[in-house]
């Protein structure tokens, strides 16, 4: 009697552990998105790195050496759309405005994806992206 009274106790002990760490995730949108883009050349790796304050998605996109900031995010949720845009240079210093739309994926577990397509001046093609 007394072991299975133990094991109830470890038991509920452990599921309400449990719900506390799922309960921690965040906003769907939120954490480090590693992945790749394909436009001119065959596969371009890309960092992004998603915010919420509770009112904005904010962070930054690094698709080679320079940080881009995001500006204009949105998530729609019915069919949890994010769009969101980003300036940059290219190499030979001309302006590159970034547009990026994706649907996100696997919203029950920890290793989101985000898939759709990415695009700038005279380039686009599809990405995927998968949170850390």
């Amino acid at each position: 009697m007394r072991a299975r009274s133990f094991a109830l106790i470890f038991s509920l002990v452990f599921l309400v552990s449990a719900v506390g760490v799922t309960a921690q995730e965040g906003h769907p949108v939120k954490g480090s998105w590693l992945g790749s883009f394909e436009g001119q050349s065959p596969l371009t790796d890309v960092i992004v790195i998603l915010d919420w304050d509770g009112e904005n998605i904010t962070g930054i996109i690094n698709p080679g050496t320079d940080n881009m900031e995001i500006a204009n995010a949105t998530l729609n949720p019915e069919g949890w759309v994010l769009r969101f845009e980003a300036t940059g240079e290219s190499d030979s210093g001309d302006e590159l405005n970034y547009v990026v739309e994706g649907s996100l994926g696997n919203l029950a577990f920890h290793n989101r994806t985000i898939t759709g397509t990415w695009s700038n001046e005279g380039s686009n093609g599809p990405f995927e992206l998968t949170r850390q």
